[in-house]
């Protein structure tokens, strides 16, 4: 939620050019964070839970080509190989990257930097949040 001070600084109107985002759970411990997202109203925004990201015949890759940006979304100190498959589709086709890497009270230092090393070299924007909500503010802004 954002204060009345930084709401100032928001441009009222959406933008001029639609785009069209794609949101991956990069583990399954975050498909309920993209699951909640998607209950949303959105327009040009598609979700994947993790699963998908390692379905090889599956249509992420297929929504990577046609889309602007791709959100990655990550628990501290989970498996986020699934990553490096998405940026390499993600840079073959020139879109976009940004990772929220949800770190909870319990992750320590060395479970968000495992998880940095994995998204890191494959993502255009790095973002750790502390609570998983902010993944929906954070979006909202890219729209």
């Amino acid at each position: 939620m954002s204060s009345a001070a930084e709401a100032r600084f928001r441009v009222p109107t959406p933008a001029a050019v639609a785009r069209v985002v794609t949101v991956i759970a990069l583990d399954p411990s975050c498909d309920a964070i993209v699951a909640r997202l998607a209950e949303g109203s959105w327009r040009g925004v598609t979700f994947f839970p993790a699963s998908a990201a390692t379905d090889r015949g599956g249509r992420l890759i297929d929504d990577i080509a046609e889309g602007d940006l791709a959100v990655m979304v990550a628990a501290a100190g989970s498996d986020a190989a699934a990553a490096a498959r998405i940026g390499r589709a993600c840079s073959d086709r020139r879109v976009h990257t940004a990772t929220f890497v949800v770190r909870t009270a319990s992750a320590t230092d060395e479970q968000v930097s495992k998880t940095l090393a994995q998204v890191r070299p494959w993502s255009l924007m790095v973002v750790i949040v502390s609570d998983d909500h902010y993944v929906e503010d954070i979006l909202r802004s890219f729209r």
